[in-house]
């Protein structure tokens, strides 16, 4: 039981120190991304239930990916609105 509670610890403080790291290098995580996302999604999922159902379980292909990586962790807008450190201002 202790190893169990002490394997949680690291995984929360693994997920912490990761959150401070990605906004440190400019980097934020889009917490509303499956909230956004869930229409499409649950669109998705109907229009492959109905291809399933209709095709059989043999020749139903349903191509079902609903997470994009690159949505739900991205470059925070204040680093993309600054100035480049370089001094090139044109």
């Amino acid at each position: 039981m202790f190893g169990l509670i002490k394997f949680i610890i690291w995984i929360v403080g693994f997920v912490v120190v990761s959150l401070f790291v990605l906004d440190y290098f400019g980097y934020e995580v889009n917490r509303n991304y499956f909230d956004e996302s869930k229409k499409e999604c649950l669109a998705q999922l109907n229009a492959c239930k109905d291809e399933y159902i209709k095709q059989g379980t043999e020749n139903a292909k349903c191509d079902f990916n609903c997470v994009d990586p690159k949505l739900i962790i991205k470059k925070s807008q204040d680093d993309l609105d600054a100035p480049s450190e370089t001094g090139d201002e044109g």
